[in-house]
């Protein structure tokens, strides 16, 4: 059973509200580099540790599990939190899922389809870099999407994180908040470095050409979607050490909040100590 909710600090702060705050700012947490990054190793400990029992509890039953979907204009950071906050626990916890745009057989079924075959199972961590937001996102700034079928698949969506939810699966929300002129600089530096020239895509500035087509689409998303049981939080985005430290926080403070357990063996341990002294080594 769960602890009762004695405030979330974190969660509470970065809740999605009516103005988004600076991308550049730290609204919550440490204001400086060198604090943030002794937090994050700290917090490291802390998130392996739930991390563990929530895997534990689900390998013993539990049917329990967190999802972590991330959403954000491109060069926001959704890969490198992965890489920095997920990389701090132990990878067989974890399920992770990368959505691009949809492929042609992808497109013959429903948009939710391929997401529910990335779904993680009890236990689990799930993440997913861009998810089913994107299909309003990009349908509505390109003009694929009518108003009618926006607010259909809002109903769609909310319906189907309620499903999440009721089944056991604690939805965490975060949209990486990035400033254009951020953007504008970590795009320049994957063009000058040979080794992040990978990482560009030339689509990238068509994106950033409807920048604030993306920022309403994202305002409304926030006003239609986020509920009570899947709520929207923006973490600002500009600082990359920032990031890290306030997701992982968030998914530390969800888990804290879900208090998992280590099963209780099915055997009893003092009879399986008493065996183990009468045992040599092999050979």
């Amino acid at each position: 059973m769960a602890k009762k909710d004695k405030g979330s600090p974190v969660r509470d702060a970065l809740r999605v509200g009516a103005e988004l705050p600076d991308p550049g700012s730290t609204p919550v947490g440490p204001g400086k580099k060198p604090k943030a990054v002794a937090k994050l190793d700290d917090a490291a400990a802390r998130l392996s540790s739930l991390q563990e029992a929530l895997y534990a509890e689900g390998v013993g039953g539990g049917r329990r599990n967190v999802l972590l979907v991330l959403q954000g204009m491109d060069t926001s950071g959704k890969g490198g939190t992965v890489s920095h906050v997920l990389g701090l626990v132990n990878p067989m916890g974890v399920r992770y899922a990368g959505f691009k745009a949809p492929t042609p057989a992808e497109r013959r079924h429903h948009y939710l389809w391929r997401i529910r075959k990335q779904l993680p199972v009890p236990g689990q961590i799930g993440v997913f870099d861009r998810s089913h937001y994107e299909d309003i996102l990009v349908p509505r700034v390109t003009g694929l999407l009518t108003a009618a079928e926006r607010r259909r698949r809002y109903s769609e969506i909310n319906a189907f994180e309620r499903e999440l939810a009721d089944a056991g699966t604690t939805v965490v929300k975060v949209f990486l908040h990035i400033s254009p002129e951020e953007q504008l600089d970590r795009l320049r530096a994957r063009l000058q470095t040979p080794e992040k020239h990978w990482k560009y895509n030339p689509g990238d500035l068509d994106a950033r050409s409807h920048w604030p087509a993306y920022q309403e689409a994202y305002a409304d998303i926030f006003k239609k979607t986020s509920t009570a049981h899947a709520p929207w939080h923006v973490v600002p985005a500009d600082r990359k050490w920032y990031r890290n430290w306030a997701v992982a926080e968030l998914l530390i403070e969800t888990l804290a909040e879900l208090a998992p357990r280590f099963p209780e063996p099915g055997f009893d341990v003092d009879t399986e100590l008493a065996k183990l002294k009468g045992v040599g080594v092999p050979g």
